[in-house]
């Protein structure tokens, strides 16, 4: 079972979250992010935020405040949000989060804090964590763990580019809900005005935590290679190349609470939740 809740991010808007509590008490605190097109309640997100709490961790798994996603999980009910997403609306969202906790309007405060973030989520994870380092903000994470995340903000193509700027958005469909949404010039524009800020391997090498950085072997959404980069732009970096998983860990959404996980997502788990527990313990 988990608690759900919202707190406000980006301009204000909603955060939606559910914490899943462990049984004992809790050895620290972990962020879920999800990427493009994601939500908290996508295939694998609730899975690992209940094996997240059985293994002793709260479990915070958020609605970006600019996904789109709401309460509920069968459509995009705020495509005009989805518009005004921007990779700092996202940064400000977990920064948010992490505040929450410290000020104890979420559970967590006092223990060692660690950021998930799959896919895109995983770059929000890696520039929030920079910029706690940077700027001295407490609290720091503890831990960091990626998860089929791209090494660079933007892989458009320079036609893609060029049509985002012209027209003041870039069209992409949702397999899931049939929706086809638009992504506004903001989340570019940003990027060409503060290029240092929106390079991913230069904030990797600012987080002063262990990370772990976990990939698909045969993901054919983002190459592996950007695994590999990551690593060795971190200063204490775990690498976790997992055969046969594909972007998410080859589990299907939705996904069945009741039917056993796939091997590749069994994998992942055991692996992250090793890394949590050295987390813990300060090893």
């Amino acid at each position: 079972m988990s608690d759900t809740w919202t707190i406000p991010g980006a301009a204000g808007e909603a955060i939606f979250g559910n914490t899943h509590a462990p049984a004992k008490q809790p050895d620290g605190a972990i962020i879920i992010v999800h990427g493009f097109l994601g939500y908290k309640d996508y295939g694998l997100f609730p899975a690992l935020a209940a094996a997240f709490a059985r293994a002793g961790w709260l479990a915070h798994r958020i609605n970006l405040s600019c996904s789109g996603m709401t309460g509920q999980s069968e459509t995009f009910a705020r495509p005009d949000l989805f518009r005004r997403d921007t990779w700092n609306r996202q940064r400000i969202d977990v920064q948010a989060l992490i505040d929450a906790i410290g000020a104890r309007r979420l559970p967590g405060a006092g223990l060692p804090l660690a950021l998930f973030g799959h896919s895109r989520g995983g770059v929000t994870a890696i520039r929030a964590a920079a910029e706690r380092f940077e700027r001295g903000l407490a609290p720091a994470p503890a831990g960091v763990i990626t998860v089929a995340a791209p090494d660079t903000c933007c892989s458009l193509s320079e036609a893609d580019r060029a049509t985002m700027l012209e027209q003041g958005h870039l069209e992409v469909k949702s397999s899931r809900t049939g929706q086809t949404l638009r992504l506004g010039r903001a989340w570019l524009q940003e990027q060409l005005d503060d290029p240092e800020k929106h390079d991913v391997l230069r904030a990797v090498g600012e987080i002063g935590c262990p990370m772990l950085i976990a990939h698909g072997a045969a993901d054919p959404t983002v190459d592996p290679a950007a695994a590999h980069r990551l690593a060795a732009a971190a200063a204490r970096a775990r690498l976790l190349l997992i055969e046969g998983a594909d972007h998410v860990m080859n589990t299907p959404n939705p996904s069945d609470a009741e039917a056993p996980m796939s091997r590749q997502l069994s994998k992942l788990v055991a692996g992250c939740v090793g890394f949590l527990r050295s987390i813990a313990s300060g090893a």
